[in-house]
């Protein structure tokens, strides 16, 4: 209209630009073309209508630079619009991120703040526009800011970690990487710092490096050997061979027992505490551990059971066994080894070991004491039966007496009869081996002499114990029944030792009828069980035993006798449970007693 109703000289038309600029602020293409293009059009209308198509001059110039000026400006504008959608992408992906992100100038005043930034600090983009980043969060570095920044002016970016303050005071650790803005010239204009919070990340790690350090104080302080070994070649070995299961392992082993050998080479020791170097005397390159098989001894029998475990997925296997020093010598041990849990993939297994030398001293000095009490017992119940031992060998001597003086009277006939004497002189031999037998047996009984493992009839052992007492029941008027099965098992064990508990408890149930009114009844029985084995029972029919004793009855130096030691019957059990069997007692008071012992039958038919 001023270009058109005035007479104002000039391109006036130019002012359509503003027109232009003010439409490209809703940032809408449409807009702005709509603009530019009435601009145009009017600036084109107003010419024609105020100099008309034929007049060239001036006027015509000042119209082309304002067409001219309207276009480059919807062009610039157009241009920004496009360069403004780019930086919003932009802004939206650094919205998007899941870290915290800002841009500073180089003074460190903050121009950007994303939306995550916001969320974890606290502080909004109002908030943080135009503060000093330094000052908002409290930042502390891992070094002066000065090395920082020449850093990032020589590469152009920089990572480390430090530390920032939110708006409640909750300290961040943070992993940061800065990256240097510049302008066209290459002068640093502005920093983006981008940060990712790793406090929860960085706990968890410092409370794996404690755990790791209590693991390893504790691995290293235990009195206990500790030995980590690697069991991933024994799993491959086991799996090319199509071993899955016990079963399977145990019929290889059968047709390959060269097989142990190889697994315990396989079976590598990854690590082991100071009390297991010890116990093996090192570790050094004397006597490396590199596998089990440098530690275990030839005649080791667990590792067979530890591979069956391991097969069959337990979670430990125990056992006992010894282990050899780095001098040669042999230690006896104690161990537990803890399998990892397949499903975690891990073959790393832990194996605990136990000096077990002491216990052993003290097991061999228990069984030596166990052995003195043992003859001791002995001697004293040979005392108690020496009127029994001499009626014996009494019988075959007073024999050997009477046959030798009927020899010499058939000798001193006027006519000799030598088939009489020859008969007489067969009886005095038989007579006195039989005698020989006695005084033999009864210093084998005397004697103190390791256990023998033979096999033995059931029978003769009671038979024998029989006789050794057979003068004392007499003497106190007790009547004895032996009660046999025909074909009983055979039994293995020492035959002394079993001859003594049969006579210890004959004697305390010849004791215990002592004074009682008749009959007096000592009973022994023998049977076969259906389950295989032998049982054997001792019954009286004296007063019995109190029910409050009956529990404490087996219990060292625990007795009934006025003068008793109490170690009868305590070595009686311990001599039966030794031979693999079980001693018992029933009793009722006034109704007598009742011992009862199971022995396991033979199966090898040898010792």
């Amino acid at each position: 209209m001023v270009d058109t109703l005035t007479t104002l000289e000039g391109a006036v038309a130019v002012l359509y630009v503003v027109v232009v600029l003010v439409a490209a602020r809703t940032s809408r293409r449409g807009d702005l073309a709509i603009a530019a293009a009435a601009g145009i059009v009017l600036t084109i209308a107003a010419y024609v209508d105020t100099h008309g198509l034929n007049h060239v001059g001036s006027q015509t110039v000042r119209a082309f630079v304002s067409l001219a000026a309207i276009g480059i400006a919807a062009l610039l504008a157009f241009q920004n619009q496009n360069a403004m959608r780019t930086l919003a992408a932009q802004a939206t992906l650094l919205d998007l991120s899941h870290d915290m992100i800002f841009v500073r100038e180089r003074t460190g005043v903050i121009s950007f703040w994303n939306r995550t930034a916001e969320e974890v600090y606290g502080w909004s983009l109002r908030e943080a526009r135009g503060r000093v980043a330094d000052e908002l969060l409290q930042t502390r570095y891992p070094e002066r800011r000065e090395a920082i920044e020449a850093v990032l002016l020589e590469k152009g970016d920089w990572n480390g970690t430090l530390e920032q303050r939110t708006k409640t005071g909750r300290t961040l650790v943070l992993d940061s990487r800065w990256v240097l803005q510049r302008d066209n010239r290459g002068r640093p204009v502005g920093v983006m710092e981008t940060h990712t919070d790793v406090s929860d990340r960085n706990a968890a790690y410092a409370a794996l490096v404690q755990s790791e350090r209590r693991y390893r104080r504790m691995f290293d302080a235990s009195r206990i050997g500790v030995v980590q070994q690697d069991w991933t070649a024994v799993k491959a070995e086991l799996a090319a061979l199509g071993i899955a299961d016990a079963a399977a392992l145990g019929t290889h082993l059968a047709h390959h027992p060269e097989l142990i050998a190889r697994l315990r080479k396989f079976t590598r020791i990854d690590d082991a505490n100071p009390a297991f170097l010890a116990m093996v005397g090192g570790g050094g390159p004397s006597h490396p551990l590199a596998s089990v098989d440098d530690i275990l001894s030839e005649a080791d029998r667990t590792f067979a059971g530890a591979l069956a475990a391991f097969v069959r997925g337990d979670a430990f296997h125990e056992g006992e066994t010894e282990i050899v020093r780095s001098d040669g010598r042999h230690v006896p041990v104690l161990f537990t080894i803890t399998f990892a849990d397949r499903q975690e993939g891990n073959d790393c297994v832990l194996v605990f070991v136990v000096d077990n030398t002491d216990r052993k001293q003290a097991q061999d000095a228990l069984l030596t004491a166990q052995a003195e009490l043992a003859h001791a017992a002995r001697v004293a119940t040979l005392g108690e039966l020496t009127a029994s031992i001499a009626h014996e060998v009494n019988q075959p001597l007073m024999a050997v007496v009477t046959n030798g003086e009927a020899g010499m009277r058939w000798l001193r006939r006027e006519a000799p009869d030598l088939r009489e004497v020859e008969t007489a002189m067969e009886r005095i031999v038989s007579e006195g081996r039989r005698a020989g037998e006695i005084v033999k047996r009864v210093r084998a009984f005397l004697a103190k002499s390791t256990a023998q493992q033979d096999e033995l009839s059931a029978a003769s052992i009671i038979e024998e114990a029989a006789r050794l007492i057979e003068h004392e029941l007499t003497r106190e008027r007790i009547e004895l029944r032996v009660d046999l099965e025909t074909d009983l098992p055979a039994i293995v064990g020492d035959r002394i030792q079993l001859q003594q508990v049969l006579v210890n408890l004959m004697v305390n149930a010849s004791q215990a009828m002592t004074g009682q009114q008749p009959p007096r009844l000592l009973s022994i029985a023998a049977a076969g069980l259906a389950a295989g084995g032998l049982e054997i029972t001792v019954s009286d029919t004296g007063p019995g035993i109190a029910a409050e004793d009956l529990d404490r009855l087996f219990d060292p130096f625990f007795t009934t006798k006025p003068h008793g030691m109490g170690m009868g019957l305590a070595i009686c059990r311990t001599t039966i449970e030794a031979h693999g069997g079980r001693l018992a007692v029933e009793s009722a008071p006034g109704k007598g007693a009742m011992f009862r012992i199971t022995l396991a039958e033979s199966h090898n038919g040898g010792p």
